[in-house]
């Protein structure tokens, strides 16, 4: 590591109700990959915000390559040499990949923007990378892990000296976490400092040298990365011991009846030929590789895709889904993966979002019942412990792991019996996480029954009762947690590959 390049001292925060910041520090040097860790809600996003020129701090310094700074605009910023690749995707989805990229800095010819000389800039780019994304491509029509893969580009594609990962790898595969891996490498050796956010415990000892914690809007402490454990850090995060042990028997009896029952659902290459039942009380995972189908299987089942073949039923009785709406009906909900495009409307109060589902609930002659909206979404701020100041504040104001906990409480106070999870702690920390977990516990304890979809094998062991396997769009293996591992997953996950 070289000299220091960046220093943050003493920032102090506040937004109405909310005291984000208390004399938080970061110290960061050039050639360094230094973590920065906390729960959600710890302040780390706010922290960057303000390196970044998006807020505006009330006190504390900023001291960059020796010199105290302070930036009014993301532009600033940028023009400084300090850019971010942020948690939420930020991309334009009508536009394409090249014009994502290099939105603000088009390349022209005349007055005409040089779309060819983007898609080569762009092509350059990708193949530093080492992935393979057309640049012509529309952004809405990428998976949620190449749509991160383009603002890692993006990002990259500038003049760097502080680079800021807010939860890179949250989307992408193993494969894809390497070539990451080896770019973030590639800059450090280049004397890039490089602050990095993750809730992965296992990415904190490969890749960084450093870790602060934050907790609570207050800065915690520093490690050295190789000295530490990842008990060190989580105590530190959260102030307290968290251990969530494999599932060794299923807590659903042979007997249970089956709830939902999928016969050869067939939606185009990434759904072939899918057939299980979901029993009540059950959690049943999908597991398999980035692309494999999971969430084309439940996109389809919850009717936000169209099916081209196969049959659904609910509680034995056939049902014909061809809407969200028709699924909803049918009593199941869908917790999308991607929580800011399907999730939230954002600019919405967590009361609105909370009751948006069961809107009819609320509805008294032609007005809404505001107040009733208000302390149903109290209660459930309560019971899943979401950090906000008052259930009126915009949804866009919480953290991403209070923004998925919203998106539970939709689901909850409509009542589904069959609930879908897609990836539902993608982005979140080990302290919500566990909330989560409980949470998914208790519902299937009261009869609720859920479908699982996560890319992390642990959290698949962790929370099934059985286990469905797909690989490039059709199921491989359903193996009962009694027999599941990760090199059991492993192998059905990659049959053919």
């Amino acid at each position: 590591m070289g000299e220091v390049i960046l220093t943050m001292k003493d920032i102090d925060k506040s937004f109405p109700g909310v005291h984000a910041l208390k004399k938080v520090s970061l110290e960061v040097r050039r050639g360094e990959v230094h973590a920065l860790m906390g729960e959600n809600g710890a302040g780390k996003s706010t922290l960057m915000k303000i390196l970044t020129g998006i807020y505006s701090k009330d006190s504390g310094q900023i001291i960059y390559e020796g010199k105290e700074v302070e930036f009014t605009h993301p532009r600033e910023a940028q023009d400084a040499g300090i850019a971010i690749v942020h948690q939420e995707l930020n991309m334009m989805q009508q536009l394409t990949v090249a014009q994502n990229i290099f939105i603000g800095r088009e390349y022209m010819k005349g007055k005409i923007i040089d779309d060819k000389r983007m898609n080569e800039e762009a092509a350059k780019l990708f193949e530093k990378l080492n992935i393979s994304i057309d640049p012509s491509q529309v952004m809405g029509d990428l998976t949620v892990g190449k749509q991160q893969m383009c603002e890692i580009a993006k990002a990259i594609s500038k003049e760097v000296k502080v680079l800021v990962f807010d939860e890179p790898t949250a989307a992408l595969t193993d494969s894809e976490i390497n070539e990451l891996f080896k770019i973030i490498r590639d800059l450090r050796e280049k004397g890039i400092g490089i602050i990095y956010i993750s809730h992965r415990m296992d990415e904190i000892k490969i890749i960084t040298d450093r870790v602060t914690v934050m907790r609570d809007g207050e800065y915690v402490g520093t490690l050295i990365s190789k000295d530490c454990t990842k008990d060190d850090i989580i105590n530190m995060m959260v102030g307290r011991t968290i251990y969530e042990e494999p599932k060794s028997v299923s807590n659903v009896p042979d007997n249970a009846p089956v709830v939902l029952k999928v016969e050869h659902l067939q939606a185009g290459k990434m759904v072939q030929d899918i057939s299980f039942e979901l029993r009540k009380g059950e959690i049943l995972g999908f597991s398999g590789l980035m692309g494999a189908g999971r969430t084309e299987t439940a996109r389809v089942i919850f009717g936000a895709d169209k099916k081209q073949g196969g049959d659904i039923y609910v509680n034995g009785k056939k049902v014909e889904i061809n809407s969200p709406q028709d699924a909803v009906k049918a009593g199941i909900g869908y917790l999308s993966e991607d929580r800011k495009r399907y999730g939230v409307v954002l600019d919405k109060t967590i009361a609105e979002n909370t009751t948006m589902a069961s809107l009819e609930k609320f509805v008294k002659g032609l007005f809404i019942d505001k107040k009733g909206e208000e302390s149903t979404a109290q209660d459930y701020v309560e019971r899943l412990n979401t950090k906000t100041p008052t259930v009126t504040t915009p949804t866009l104001s919480l953290s991403g792991g209070n923004q998925q906990k919203v998106v539970i409480a939709k689901w909850l106070v409509r009542d589904c019996d069959i609930l879908i999870f897609d990836e539902p702690t993608r982005g979140i920390d080990v302290g919500a996480k566990s909330e989560i977990y409980h949470l998914m516990n208790e519902l299937a304890t009261s009869g609720k029954s859920i479908i699982m979809i996560s890319s992390e094998l642990p959290e698949i062991l962790r929370m099934s009762d059985r286990v469905l396997v797909m690989c490039e769009g059709r199921k491989t293996a359903e193996i009962p947690i009694e027999k599941a591992s990760q090199e059991v997953i492993m192998q059905a996950a990659t049959v053919g590959m």
